[in-house]
């Protein structure tokens, strides 16, 4: 069954990953095995269209990676999904997951708040996408080593996602598919918490 399109409303995206039907009741490794599988079992699944080799990750919110000097993430799950995966996924991953834990959201719904706050320009302005980057960037005095509108540590592109656990403040552990387009990644994983959320209250 394919992917539904995600919202691209930043209110809606972050009352979605905040409310009860996202928010696990424990997460633990035996959870986070169960939903890297289930991951990985549904991107197999997808139509051709959306189909495409993925790389998923699930990690404690106990580090951020490489970004400052901290230590590296603590990882529960990674799998690629079949071959054609490569090293470049992993990247996506470490700054998806950086996103993820720096501003406590989806890195969609991160997206979509900056792509939210652009005004309208005239057709001669460089593409929406580069737009995004770029005020991305600019808003947060990001580290660019090109100097350009793309920041080392950081993407705000779909697939980096939240774990919330009830009655904990803060985000529990971040799941990352990097390896479809941007919204069917975030897609696949919305999805896929929200089915083990409601297994969990079975």
């Amino acid at each position: 069954m394919a992917l539904a399109a995600p919202s691209t409303d930043p209110a809606v995206l972050i009352a979605q990953e905040t409310s009860d039907e996202y928010t696990f009741r424990t997460f633990t490794t035996a959870t986070a095995w169960e939903l890297g599988n289930a991951l990985r079992t549904r991107l197999l699944a997808l139509p051709a269209g959306q189909r495409k080799p993925a790389l998923i990750s699930i990690s404690l919110a106990t580090a951020t990676g490489n970004e400052g000097g901290s230590s590296p993430a603590h990882i529960l799950f990674q799998s690629a999904t079949e071959s054609g995966t490569v090293p470049d996924n992993e990247n996506w991953v470490r700054r998806k997951r950086n996103t993820v834990l720096r501003w406590g959201l989806s890195s969609w719904a991160m997206r979509m708040k900056i792509a939210n706050g652009l005004q309208t320009t005239s057709p001669a302005a460089p593409p929406l996408a580069d737009q995004i980057e770029a005020a991305f960037v600019k808003k947060f005095s990001l580290a660019s080593a090109s100097g350009g509108a793309v920041a080392d540590e950081y993407a705000i592109h779909g697939g980096g996602y939240p774990v919330r656990v009830r009655g904990v403040e803060g985000i529990v552990a971040v799941v990352v598919v990097s390896g479809l387009k941007q919204e069917d990644d975030h897609a696949v994983v919305a999805e896929t918490v929200r089915d083990l959320v409601a297994a969990q209250e079975k």
